[in-house]
C-alpha cells in the first residue's frame, strides 16, 4: 500500500484523436494528481538520438525534465505515455524533481479523453488530431 493520496482510477483504450489514449474511469476533480509520466532518465544528447528515431515513425515519447534530463516513456514508461496531445487540453504537467505529474486543469468526467498541450519544440512534422481543422504540428 502506497503511503500518497490515491490517483484516479483510468484505462488505456483506443482513440479518436490518434492511436491509443488514456481515459477516466471516474470523475476526476480540477488540479488533482492523475498519474506521474514515468520512463528511463537520459540526458538531452541521449534523447535527441532516440527522438530522431521516434519521430520518423510519428511518436513523441520523450519529456523534458529539466535543463539535463528528459525521460523516455518508451523505455519503462507506463499508461502516461498514450496520453493523447491536445491544443485545448483537460490535463497539464506538473514538474516536481524529477517527477512529471499529469493533473487535471479542469474537473475530468468519467469516460473522457486525458489530454495535454506537449508545447514540443522540435521538428513540427506530426500533424495534431486535437480537433477537426487543427493546423496545428508537433
Amino acid at each position: 500500500m502506497s503511503g500518497g493520496p490515491r490517483l484516479p482510477r483510468i484505462a488505456r483504450r483506443r482513440s479518436k484523436l490518434h492511436g491509443w489514449g488514456v481515459f477516466a474511469l471516474e470523475p476526476i476533480n480540477k488540479n488533482k494528481r492523475i498519474i506521474d509520466y514515468a520512463g528511463e532518465l537520459v540526458d538531452h544528447k541521449e534523447s535527441l538520438e532516440r527522438e530522431t528515431a521516434y519521430l520518423a515513425r510519428g511518436e513523441i515519447w520523450c519529456f523534458t525534465v529539466n535543463s539535463r534530463w528528459v525521460r523516455d516513456a518508451n523505455v519503462g514508461g507506463n499508461v502516461a505515455r498514450f496520453i493523447n496531445h491536445a491544443c485545448r487540453p483537460n490535463c497539464y504537467s506538473e514538474t516536481a524533481g524529477r517527477t512529471i505529474w499529469i493533473r487535471a486543469a479542469r474537473r475530468i468526467e468519467a469516460g473522457e479523453e486525458l489530454t495535454y498541450d506537449y508545447y514540443t519544440d522540435g521538428e513540427r512534422i506530426i500533424p495534431c488530431r486535437c480537433r477537426p481543422g487543427c493546423t496545428r504540428k508537433l
